[in-house]
Formats: C-alpha cells, sequence, structure tokens
C-alpha cells in the first residue's frame, strides 16, 4: 500500500509548539516560589499549590517539545540531504548554545552566586567564570539551553536514520508503521521510554549536563523520534486524533494516582520494606512517564482537532518562540533577584514576573533581533527573506524621510 507523506508544516503544531513554550515562561517562573524545591533565586515564603504547579507540568513540558522537536526536523529534511539537514541543525542550534554559554546565561548563574555570599560585580564574576569548571561547582553553563544542546546532539547522531525514513530506500518501512494506525497499537510508540525510565530514573537522576545524563538522555529521545515517525507516516498523526479521549483518560487517571501515592505518604520508599529491589516500586516509577505520555498524546491529539488553523499572526510567533525561549529564563531570574525581596504576596511577584517576562522577551525580540541580520543569525533564526529586508528598507526610508520633513 503506498503512503501519502506530509511535506508542509501543520498549524497545530505550530501552535502546540508556540504554547509549549508559553508553558516555559509560566513553569520557570513559577520555581522561586514552590515549596521543597531548589532554584536559582528562591522566595523566602514558599507555596504547596505551586509546587503541585510545577510537578505536574514537569512531566510533561519537556516531552512535548521534544517530541514536537521530532516532527520539526521531518519537515527540515524536506528537499535536504543529511549533509545540508546537519549544517542546518548547527547554525540553528549551536549558534545559541554559544551565544548563551558566553552572554545569556552568565547572568543567571552571577545573581545566585550573590545570593550565596559572593560580593564582587559582574565583571568580576565574569572573569573568574572560564576558570571554576563547570556548573553547580562551577559557573561555566548553558542552564536552561541544555534543551537545544541535546536536540543537537540528537538530530546530528540520528541525521542518517532520518534521512534513511524519508528516502525511497525507507518506503517500505513507512508502510510498515501503518499496522500502528490501527486500534490502540500507537500506543505501543510509549513502551520503550515508560520501560526506559522505569529501569533508570530511580538510579540516575535528571542532570542535564549530557555527560553524566544516563537516564534522561534517552528518556527524551524516546519522545523525540516517535515524533518524527508519526510525521514520516501521518495515519499515525491520525490515530492520536482518533483516539485522544483514551489519551486524556490514561493522562487524568495516572497523575490522580500519582498524587493519591505522595499526598497520603505511601510511596514505595515509604511503606516497602525492601523497595529498592520489589517490582511495585518500578511500576510506580513507571506512571510518571505513562502520565507523560499521556499528556503529550492529549495535546497533540486535541491539537490536530481544534488548532489545526493557519493565522497571520502564526508566521510572527513562529519567528519568536525561539529566541523566546533563549531569553525569558535570564530575564526571569534577573527580575526574581529583586522582586522576592519585596514584601507582596507570592500571587502578586508570580504575575509581576510572567507578565514582565513576556514583554520584554517579546519586545527584546521585536525591536533588537528580528530586524537585524547579524542577530537572527546569533539567535538561530533564519536569514531575512529578500521580501522582508525591502520591506524593512522601505519602512527605513519612510521613517528617516520623515524626520527630514518639517511639521506644518
Amino acid at each position: 500500500m503506498q503512503i501519502h507523506t506530509t511535506t508542509t508544516r501543520q498549524a497545530y503544531l505550530d501552535w502546540l509548539r508556540i504554547l509549549a513554550i508559553f508553558g516555559v515562561l509560566v513553569f520557570h517562573s513559577a520555581m522561586p516560589f514552590g515549596a521543597e524545591l531548589e532554584w536559582h533565586i528562591r522566595n523566602k515564603e514558599t507555596s504547596n499549590l505551586f509546587l503541585e504547579m510545577i510537578l505536574w507540568m514537569h512531566l510533561f513540558r519537556m516531552p512535548l517539545l521534544f517530541f514536537i522537536s521530532g516532527t520539526v526536523s521531518y519537515f527540515m529534511l524536506q528537499h535536504r540531504t543529511g549533509g545540508g539537514f546537519i549544517g542546518l541543525r548547527v547554525r540553528r542550534l549551536l549558534i545559541p548554545v554559544i551565544l548563551g554559554i558566553l552572554v545569556i546565561v552568565p547572568p543567571q548563574i552571577y545573581l545566585e552566586r550573590v545570593t550565596q555570599g559572593f560580593k564582587g560585580n559582574f565583571w568580576q564574576f565574569y572573569s573568574q567564570m572560564f576558570t571554576t569548571g563547570a556548573y553547580p561547582k562551577g559557573n561555566l553553563s548553558w542552564h536552561h539551553l541544555w534543551f537545544v544542546a541535546y536536540l543537537l546532539i540528537y538530530d546530528i547522531l540520528f541525521a542518517p536514520l532520518f534521512v534513511w525514513i524519508v528516502s525511497d530506500k525507507g518506503a517500505a518501512f513507512r508502510n510498515a508503521l501503518q499496522w500502528l494506525e490501527k486500534g490502540k497499537r500507537v500506543y505501543l510508540l510509549t513502551v520503550p521510554g515508560i520501560m526506559l525510565y522505569a529501569a533508570l530514573a530511580r538510579q540516575f537522576h535528571e542532570t542535564n549536563d549530557l555527560v553524566h545524563d544516563y537516564c534522561y538522555f534517552f528518556y527524551w529521545l524516546s519522545f523525540l523520534l516517535p515524533g518524527f515517525l508519526c510525521m514520516a507516516q501521518p495515519t499515525l498523526m491520525n490515530s492520536l486524533e482518533r483516539n485522544r479521549r483514551t489519551s486524556f483518560l490514561v493522562a487524568l487517571a495516572s497523575i490522580v494516582a500519582i498524587n493519591y501515592f505522595r499526598w497520603n505518604n505511601v510511596e514505595p520508599w515509604n511503606v516497602l520494606t525492601n523497595w529498592k529491589q520489589d517490582p511495585r516500586t518500578y511500576m510506580y516509577i513507571a506512571l510518571s512517564a505513562i502520565c507523560a505520555w499521556g499528556w503529550v498524546l492529549t495535546a497533540i491529539g486535541y491539537g490536530k482537532k481544534y488548532l489545526d488553523k493557519p493565522h497571520r499572526s502564526l508566521n510572527y510567533l513562529n519567528q519568536a518562540v525561539y529566541p523566546f525561549y533563549i531569553l525569558h529564563q535570564t530575564i526571569i531570574v534577573i527580575l526574581a533577584y529583586y522582586v522576592v525581596q519585596t514584601s507582596d504576596t507570592i500571587g502578586t511577584k508570580y504575575l509581576f514576573i510572567v507578565i514582565t517576562t513576556f514583554i520584554l522577551s517579546m519586545g527584546i525580540f521585536h525591536l533588537l533581533i528580528k530586524p537585524y541580520p547579524v542577530c537572527r543569525f546569533l539567535f538561530g533564526m533564519k536569514p531575512l527573506a529578500k521580501k522582508e529586508k525591502k520591506q524593512q528598507q522601505e519602512q527605513r526610508a519612510t521613517t528617516e524621510e520623515g524626520i527630514l520633513l518639517p511639521v506644518s
């Protein structure tokens, strides 16, 4: 049976990516206020409700971004060779990581060190940054840009496989994927990630440092690869749309189960004598991965059903989300450093950080990044199209002409 591959961008995936990045803003803005957490800047008073929101969002926010990133990699391979794909990913991902390490992230680390007792100014801190080693013991880090670094590594490592899948040689494999479209078989795509997480998450905690992230490096990959496959075989996306209610039921039931165990202090390590060897421990750990997949596939299924609608704002927002992601956490940390020193309520502080970070991030993008080729390059954006360049030149000429005209 011949398949029909998808070669044009899907609006619902773009909307989901935009919503996911906004979700990251909501998530990181809450970090100073969630009880029982460690973060760069912490408020004196904390909230258990913020903790619950953070724990819930942490289950699926990055899995959703990696799944969508897998679909993006598929589209980038259309009309490109493997070498062209890798070159594009290096330019779009590596350059912003370097910019982040050298420019974007250091203010975050500096303010954290100030709260820990560092007395010097930023430039004194920066001059020592490269001799202290890697964060958290040292001061050199990519912080929230770990996601971009991991994505770059995944795309380089799997470029040969991706190229093969989309090529004529991979047609039989793409056709074979249609077997997963029937009934609930599409959920078999989740099994490797769930099993891997259950087996490794207890022993190897999330580090985001690439070299010691023995569980999560492969766990994130278990979302990216199905995202690519579901785009290479579009009937799988149709299956996710058709099964969206099942996905939502799984997501809801699993988060209720997790919180029942947590809130009643009956997690395996609290009630089982030999919990490290007890199979029930790993069944409970697997619930987190099941829950993550449930929310990811719920978002994909309902998104495909209700968000597959282009809008004139979509192109602008698509350009904005990547620079927004690069900028947002540094702005949050700077704001939080000063906000936590005030006597306002937690809710007021949180809303101030969310709203102000959004305005500043979008303002910097619109005024300082989007119009300038060098800034677009540094933030991983596409070069200005000729039409867009001409429009900007005309606008600039009109503005300059208007400045020279006398006021009547």
